[in-house]
């Protein structure tokens, strides 16, 4: 989006753009008076947020701008005096009473991006209506003369807190630290340049966390900070290398999470899930219900039958599970992106603590994350994975879509009848032991394949031969 168009629209969790193209000192500004007007509508008189940034380029810069123009509405600014994680600014919205929580992320979103996200009063992210009625207010750039920050911080309109500090400090009374040292477990922390950097080695010492990508990068070194299983090509090395006993990589905002066991095999969402559910149930007895969305796992459906645990699936996007949370009795709530909430902390994903969990699950029983992973298959058997997103046109895309509703999906797939289409959120094919999805992307002319099998071999050729049907 050019910065001289009007239209600005918040996708799956925020509005991004293109740092210098739609994204934009006045584009932000524009969205900021638009966030203003919500909560004095809202909240009536003197409403408070907080205000937080990551690490990409001008970030504090499109931070305190933010702070300049809510300030001016009469709306009192608090922020964090350095970088951090958007769970970080999640939990001190609600912890601190504010109405509303703003991060100046894009995310996992590659380095040319920034964005703007707005947490609820409850701590998690804004809900569908909250965020309508802010788009519903944003209007066309007019120039406006504001006071100077130094005079808004004199007025006490402006603070600045130590948010990352304190969020550490509440880590530090919910997650069982000291078992995790005596353990002896040693970790590699990819904080892929992100607003991570440097929480696991406060929390574990630095003798237990090796750190890697934990520097100011505004550029990423060219790869999107998305702890996804590609863009980690260096941790079977380094784990191996080094004798650690796992990895754990955030992305740029630290809310979501990948991890490598210590053969440094992947470890992708669907069994760190599985994992939580097992450990926060079993040992831990936590009871509550299991969110997931249309593209997780089906081990997580088997578990929970044999745990006795009711299970829901949302559509695809953590806005869904959060409003679970909000309303019902959760215990573990995730996606396939690598977002995941647990009971008792907040109703949002945050890639730190999650990790930290899983270090105490291991502590706890004395396993290696392979161990863990390979009694789950033991259990429930093995759930191969497979994506891609697959890039067309526009039109392709739409024809596509057309041709799976009224055709009813496809009727067969890499040789495996489909019994039943579902439709939650695109177009799911189920098959015996298996599924493929389909789905659209709402921004891009982009086609998302999904599938699930018994290998990992199977599970890529029903995508493969899926896209070769479609002719995509």
């Amino acid at each position: 989006m050019s910065s001289n168009r009007s239209l600005i629209q918040f996708g799956t969790d925020g509005w991004r753009a293109v740092i210098g193209d739609g994204y934009t000192l006045d584009n932000v500004e524009r969205v900021a008076r638009a966030t203003g007007e919500w909560l004095l509508d809202e909240y009536g008189d003197a409403p408070s947020v907080v205000i937080g940034y990551d690490t990409r380029f001008r970030g504090k810069d499109f931070a305190l701008h933010t702070a300049v123009v809510l300030s001016s509405m009469g709306i009192r600014a608090v922020c964090a005096d350095s970088f951090a994680p958007t769970p970080a600014i999640s939990w001190a919205t609600t912890h601190y009473g504010h109405c509303a929580g703003i991060v100046i992320t894009a995310s996992h979103n590659p380095p040319e991006y920034n964005g703007f996200k707005i947490k609820g009063h409850f701590g998690g992210s804004a809900l569908p209506e909250m965020i309508a009625d802010v788009e519903s207010r944003i209007r066309p750039f007019v120039a406006v003369d504001y006071p100077g920050l130094d005079v808004q911080v004199k007025q006490g309109l402006i603070e600045f807190q130590p948010i990352k500090d304190e969020y550490i400090a509440h880590l530090r009374t919910i997650v069982d630290l000291d078992l995790i040292r005596q353990s002896g477990i040693t970790i590699i922390h990819d904080a892929m340049y992100g607003a991570g950097q440097g929480i696991l080695s406060e929390l574990l010492g630095a003798d237990r966390v090796i750190e890697r990508r934990s520097s100011i990068n505004p550029g990423f070194d060219g790869i999107p900070p998305e702890p996804i299983e590609r863009n980690l090509n260096l941790l079977r090395s380094d784990i191996v290398g080094n004798g650690a006993d796992a990895a754990i990589a955030n992305d740029g905002d630290a809310d979501r999470i990948g991890m490598a066991d210590e053969h440094g095999d992947y470890v992708d969402s669907h069994r760190l899930l599985a994992l939580l559910v097992d450990y926060l149930h079993t040992d831990k007895g936590l009871s509550g219900k299991v969110v997931k969305t249309f593209s997780t796992t089906d081990m997580l459906d088997k578990m929970c039958a044999a745990l006795g645990i009711e299970i829901e699936t949302t559509a695809i996007g953590f806005k869904y599970i959060g409003d679970k949370i909000l309303k019902s009795d959760v215990m573990v709530g995730g996606e396939e992106s690598g977002g995941m909430a647990i009971k008792g902390h907040i109703p949002e994903r945050d890639g730190i603590f999650i990790g930290l969990v899983i270090l105490e699950m291991m502590a706890s029983r004395g396993k290696q994350l392979s161990s863990l992973v390979a009694d789950l298959h033991e259990s429930y058997g093995y759930h191969g994975y497979y994506r891609i997103d697959a890039h067309t046109s526009a039109d392709k895309k739409d024809d596509t879509l057309v041709l799976l509703k009224q055709g009813g999906g496809l009727k067969s797939i890499a040789g495996l009848a489909v019994n039943s289409l579902e439709s939650i959120d695109g177009y799911k094919h189920r098959m015996e032991n298996a599924w493929l999805l389909i789905r659209p992307s709402g921004t891009e002319p982009v086609l998302r394949v999904y599938a699930e099998a018994e290998s990992d071999e199977l599970a890529e050729a029903l995508v493969r031969d899926a896209l070769a049907q479609l002719g995509v």
